[in-house]
């Protein structure tokens, strides 16, 4: 018996797929055959400079690709008859859908498991359509009005914080990881001091309450105390900085030389720290005051927070629990109160306020790493996640978030104001938005190549002292940013 060689199995196998492949075409002709031809006619009769043959397959594809939408129509109208039967089902069955609307995507369950089940079956089918939705229309009236005045350029790499002094003279502060921390003017944007004591990129930087000194953590596995004095230069008139940049060049991708040529090489520079905090075994991700000045408070990469007495540059106390990463610590603003917050996806609340008790709670409010958890001046800790969400958290009942803002970007370090009480949200995604206590998006920063950030978003950090700059914010870009923001009175009353 002959046996068939590999060739010739190969070219039987094609010439059974193109045999298949004709008659499947064919069953579409004679498909197309059925159909009322009237638009094929008519464009058939057009002039046309196509060849025969060619316009013919156009028009074959044209009417395969009609009839896939016409599948897709049909199929949309039997899912919205399934939709109205469940309805139906569930009027049937005593549960009712709030306000008759399931946009809102919330369902009253009155009835049995099953029906419990049916209920999530539709709240899991109109979730993802409707989320967009329901968030566009929350704050549709009042918005803040946001204003660029002032851009901080000077360092070498890309920014990780920045602060503003408590006290007179008012100077912005921010933290690079070129192993500098700088000290601005606000008004003019001139470097008034750099200080380049650190070994490592600087990751936090922080002013004592009421004494010019700063408080600075590192890489170099340190937290440092430095002092300062400024004299601040007289306010020069206001450039517009948006008419005097490249629309088609990055500023991060600009030469160094260029970057430094606006007066950071003349300003004063401090190498020696006054104190300098050394306990942790690896990154010092960043450093607070405690209320009073007397104590600070450290975070780690080391999994540990640690409690330094100031006067001594003594450990007080390592604050252990954490299972991975530490990423931020903040304090609070009038009480002995610390938060942590870890890539473990939890955030750790350690009070102070009895010298003799140190308790701890844990807050499992994330799926993701907790980039950020600040206090506001009243009763409230606001979270920040990767997971693109923030919540805000009462003090008094901890067990649940009274608001959740979701987001379309993972989230880095917030920050609120204390006036006002609005949330600002640095994302990755080189965006800022802005945000009230209940939720309500209230506006979202400018930004093109003439204005706003053009790589991820660091930090931002309130200053109400100063009515022109009360927003500032840093980030990759190598600069910060100095807004205005003007919150209408509307808002202001809410």
């Amino acid at each position: 018996m002959p046996v068939e060689s590999g060739n010739s199995v190969a070219a039987r196998q094609a010439k059974q797929k193109r045999k298949s492949h004709s008659l499947s075409i064919r069953r579409t002709n004679s498909t197309e055959q059925e159909r009322p031809a009237g638009h094929r006619d008519m464009l058939e009769g057009q002039d046309s400079r196509l060849p025969m043959p060619l316009r013919s397959n156009l028009l074959d594809l044209f009417g395969q690709i009609e009839r896939e939408f016409e599948n897709l129509y049909l199929e949309n109208l039997e899912l919205r008859r399934e939709i109205e039967s469940l309805n139906e089902r569930l009027a049937g069955e005593g549960q009712t859908v709030d306000g008759g609307d399931l946009g809102k995507g919330a369902l009253k369950t009155k009835a049995s498991h099953s029906t419990s089940q049916l209920s999530q079956k539709l709240k899991t089918t109109y979730k993802a359509s409707t989320s967009k939705i329901v968030s566009s229309f929350k704050a549709t009236t009042s918005r803040a009005v946001c204003q660029l005045v002032k851009e901080y350029v000077g360092h070498r790499d890309g920014l990780w914080d920045l602060s503003v002094t408590r006290t007179q003279p008012l100077v912005l502060g921010t933290a690079s990881a070129d192993h500098c921390a700088m000290l601005w003017s606000i008004e003019t944007g001139k470097c008034l001091l750099k200080y380049a004591g650190h070994a490592g990129s600087v990751n936090s930087i922080k002013f004592h309450p009421t004494e010019q000194m700063a408080l600075t953590a590192s890489g170099d596995q340190t937290a440092h105390i430095w002092r300062y004095m400024v004299q601040l230069p007289l306010p020069q008139p206001l450039a517009d900085t948006s008419a005097s940049q490249d629309d088609d060049v990055d500023f991060s991708d600009k030469d160094e030389a260029e970057g430094e040529a606006d007066g950071p090489s003349e300003c004063p520079t401090v190498r020696v720290a006054s104190t300098t905090l050394k306990s942790h075994q690896g990154v010092v991700i960043a450093a607070d005051w405690l209320v009073g000045g007397k104590q600070v408070v450290t975070a780690s990469w080391d999994r540990a927070a640690n409690l330094y007495d100031v006067e001594t540059s003594e450990l007080v106390h390592t604050l252990t629990g954490h299972d991975q990463e530490l990423t931020h610590c903040c304090t609070h603003p009038t009480q002995r109160l610390v938060v942590t917050s870890s890539r473990d996806t939890t955030f750790r609340l350690w009070d102070f306020r009895d010298p003799s008790i140190h308790s701890v709670n844990v807050f499992q409010g994330h799926t993701d790493t907790v980039t950020s958890a600040v206090f506001t001046v009243g009763d409230n800790v606001v979270s920040g996640s990767d997971d693109r969400t923030v919540k805000v958290w009462d003090l008094k009942n901890m067990r649940s978030p009274i608001a959740t803002i979701r987001t379309d970007s993972a989230v880095n370090r917030i920050s609120v104001s204390a006036n006002q009480r609005i949330i600002a949200l640095p994302h990755d995604n080189r965006q800022v938005r802005l945000f009230d206590m209940t939720g309500v998006r209230l506006a979202r920063l400018p930004r093109s190549n003439r204005q706003g950030h053009r790589r991820m978003v660091c930090c931002s950090s309130w200053n109400e002292e100063n009515q022109t700059c009360n927003l500032f914010t840093c980030g990759f870009d190598r600069q910060a940013i100095g807004w205005n923001i003007n919150i209408p009175a509307l808002l202001q009353e809410k």
